[in-house]
Order: structure tokens, then C-alpha cells, then sequence
């Protein structure tokens, strides 16, 4: 797997900040069942069109492209929310690195989320990171990362990521708490390889 040390503009920050609106928004009365599934080839068209816009921008749905092309993609990990025939969120795990002084290991990060913005509010979201992580844990990975509002991510389990080893680059403006992981069933404290810096796969690059 090619990876780089570099991750400019603080992206993988703000590569959940669609998903934060679940804090604040009023729930949607009576919105349809959400069914949470692993993508497939034919929704392709579609996350692109509801990363974008969620986003409100290009990047991250190019992004999200890049990934999918990747020796990073998981693609029991990548998965939608779907309501009534329409894809109404998505998220991906995939792969990255941790790197120490002893050398490198593969783990999993969570990123990016995203939820279209009239369906926001409404626990998609938070029922697509839950699903994610199960799958991960389902998997035997002993943890997933994450960089993202401590308050949103917080209430779904994660923790500062530091109080256990693991360094996460944030740009200056971002809360160190922004550096998040959630350890999983097989997750060792005493593990050594599961401690040190996080480093993003090739698909990060260029990101701002």
C-alpha cells in the first residue's frame, strides 16, 4: 500500500463536518425507514452526486472515487443509508497506516461521512458510523480513527486518540480532541504496533 505522511488543510476534519448537523437540526416528522447496506457498483452514480452535495463541493466526492479505486477499499466497509428507493447518506472505512519507531502497521479510519442536507437531523448519520464500526468489528479490527467533532463522535463512543497512543495530524485550528479513535473487542493495550502516527494512503493527497 503507497501512503504519505502528508494531509494538508486539515481535510479529514472536515470530511465529517456534514454529518455534524445531526446535532442541531430538527428532527423531520415522521421521515421514512432508513435501511443501512453495503454499496454496490450501481449506486456509484448516485453517492457521488450526495457527497457533493453534501458537501458542497467536488473534492470529497472525488475522494471518495479515489478510495474506491485503491488497495485502501474495504468494500464491506463502505456503506449507504437508503429511504424510500433514494440513497440518503454514505460512509467509508478503509484502510491507512499507524507508523512507530519499530515500523508499520494497518489499521482503519473512518472518512468520509456524508448525509444529503434535507435529510440531516434525523439519526442517519449516527446509524451509518454505528454500522460502519460493527462491520470493523466484525472484521477483527481492533480499532477505526477518525478525525471529527468530539461532540458528535463522543456520543457514538470514540475517544481522544492520544490517551492511547496514537498521533493524528490536525491543523492548528482544530481542537487537539478532534483526534479521535474507538477501540474495538480485539483491541490490546498492551500492543505496542497499535500505537504511534497515523499515516493517510495516497488517496488523502491534495486534499484541501
Amino acid at each position: 500500500m503507497v501512503a504519505s505522511d502528508k494531509v494538508s488543510g486539515g481535510t479529514p476534519w472536515s470530511l465529517t463536518a456534514a454529518a455534524r448537523a445531526d446535532e442541531n437540526r430538527p428532527v423531520a416528522s415522521d421521515p421514512a425507514p432508513v435501511v443501512i447496506r453495503p454499496e454496490s457498483p450501481d449506486d456509484h452514480d448516485a453517492i457521488r452526486r450526495l457527497v457533493a452535495a453534501a458537501f458542497q463541493s467536488e473534492a470529497e466526492a472525488e475522494l471518495v472515487d479515489r478510495i474506491r479505486a485503491s488497495g485502501e477499499y474495504v468494500p464491506e466497509m463502505a456503506l449507504v443509508a437508503e429511504a424510500d428507493g433514494e440513497i440518503v447518506g454514505h460512509v467509508m472505512i478503509s484502510h491507512a497506516l499507524i507508523r512507530n519507531a519499530d515500523g508499520e502497521r494497518r489499521i482503519v479510519m473512518l472518512a468520509p461521512l456524508a448525509v444529503l442536507p434535507e435529510c440531516q437531523g434525523r439519526g442517519t448519520g449516527s446509524a451509518l458510523v454505528r454500522s460502519s464500526v460493527g462491520v470493523a468489528e466484525q472484521r477483527g479490527e481492533p480499532l477505526v480513527v477518525v478525525e471529527g467533532s468530539p461532540t458528535y463522535y463522543g456520543r457514538l463512543g470514540f475517544e481522544h486518540s492520544l490517551a492511547h497512543g496514537i498521533e493524528i495530524h490536525l491543523e492548528d485550528w482544530a481542537p487537539p480532541e478532534a483526534a479521535q479513535v474507538i477501540r474495538l473487542a480485539s483491541f490490546d493495550p498492551n500492543d505496542q504496533t497499535l500505537r504511534g502516527k497515523v499515516v493517510y494512503p495516497a488517496a488523502f493527497d491534495g486534499m484541501e
